[in-house]
């Protein structure tokens, strides 16, 4: 079964789009390629039970099993040596990614203390980045079984030349952004 936010994409947020930024090809109209979640452990670097606590718990929220991250190089002022395990990532995509940017929408968001909306900040490449300070708003984490509250980053990369048409695809698609 098609997920319902590819479903909405397809129909209606192409068409949107078409008709505000008068694409000529229906190849140029931007598209979400991927959704890359990541989660750094810090000073937990070398304790086993944070790492695959933190595995464990993004892989219940994606349903993917995560990358362990590690660091490209030595900075002394991090106490950080090349090789020394820095985090776990997931990249989703297709059905994967939609599904996955659904519950985010309505369930986690919604359960975020004190939210607004998300800012209106995006990379200049067609990217955006969001910070969520505790995994406990998604409802596939249970607090009980918690090693430690982190956070983590969640990115999506879409293929829109404007940081305005990134911003009007994710509004699109559902995302709350703020206007500002």
């Amino acid at each position: 079964m098609e997920p319902r936010l590819k479903k909405k994409y397809r129909e209606e947020v192409r068409s949107e789009l078409t008709k505000k930024f008068a694409y000529q090809n229906c190849m140029e109209i931007p598209r979400l390629l991927k959704i890359v979640i990541n989660c750094g452990v810090g000073r937990d670097s070398k304790d086993a039970k944070a790492i695959e606590s933190a595995q464990r718990e993004i892989e219940a929220i994606t349903g993917q099993k995560p990358v362990i991250t590690r660091a490209k190089k030595s900075i002394a002022g991090f106490n950080l040596r090349k090789g020394d395990i820095t985090g776990v990532m997931v990249t989703l995509r297709g059905n994967r990614m939609y599904e996955f940017l659904d519950r985010l929408i309505t369930v986690a968001l919604p359960r975020v203390r004190d939210f607004n909306g998300l800012p209106n900040k995006t990379d200049g490449k067609g990217g955006y980045t969001l910070g969520i300070k505790e995994q406990v708003v998604f409802p596939e984490v249970d607090y009980n079984s918690i090693y430690k509250i982190r956070g983590m980053n969640i990115t999506f990369v879409t293929n829109a030349r404007t940081p305005r048409e990134s911003t009007e695809l994710l509004r699109g698609l559902g995302l709350p952004i703020r206007e500002e």
